[in-house]
């Protein structure tokens, strides 16, 4: 019943501003003012708006471009990893009589090289080797594959079965290690 009233009331009033504006035109004049005055400040908020966003959008943008130039190498550098795991295992596995082989020399000199020119590449490229031995496990950073007997404080990195890389600040691949067991 009270809105009722009220609603009365305001038709009322907007009845009697007619009316009123239409024997004096200063105050159509200034109804007409105070409506522009209330558009113009709609449209500012507007195009504030629409310039907020349109920045924002700018800076995304950069922001995804810097990214995939800095991370655009990632998979084809996580698929190399599994070509320098192979020549470190391949190299690892050369005995020593035949490293001392007068034949065998220059085969092995030349597979060393090819492993310093890889990691000479993955360091131009922001990849890097991390440091698993002896540092705590780190699930970000280490994937646990077993734990041993150790004099060493239970959670500490004592195996390193595959080493673990970085590519710029990200993680590209873990490493998978061995952990000191508790007791």
């Amino acid at each position: 019943m009270i809105e009722d009233e009220n609603t009365i009331a305001a038709n009322d009033a907007a009845e009697l501003r007619e009316e009123t504006a239409a024997a004096a035109p200063e105050v159509a004049e200034h109804d007409e003012t105070a409506k522009l005055r209330a558009e113009l400040a709609e449209s500012k908020a507007a195009v504030l708006y629409a310039h907020a966003e349109a920045q924002n959008v700018r800076r995304r943008a950069e922001k995804e471009t810097a990214d995939a130039r800095a991370y655009a190498a990632t998979n084809f550098a996580r698929d190399l990893l599994s070509v320098a795991d192979n020549l470190a295992r391949g190299l690892e596995a050369i005995p020593a009589e035949l490293r001392a082989d007068e034949k065998m020399k220059g085969l092995v000199a030349g597979l060393e090289a090819t492993g310093r020119e890889l990691e000479a590449v993955f360091q131009r490229h922001g990849i890097k080797k991390m440091v698993a031995i002896g540092e705590k496990l780190d699930p970000n950073f280490h994937q646990a594959m077993f734990e041993l007997p150790s004099d060493q404080a239970p959670g500490t990195v004592v195996q390193e079965m595959q080493a673990g890389y970085m590519i710029k600040d990200r993680l590209l691949r873990p490493a998978l290690v061995g952990v000191a067991k508790a007791g």
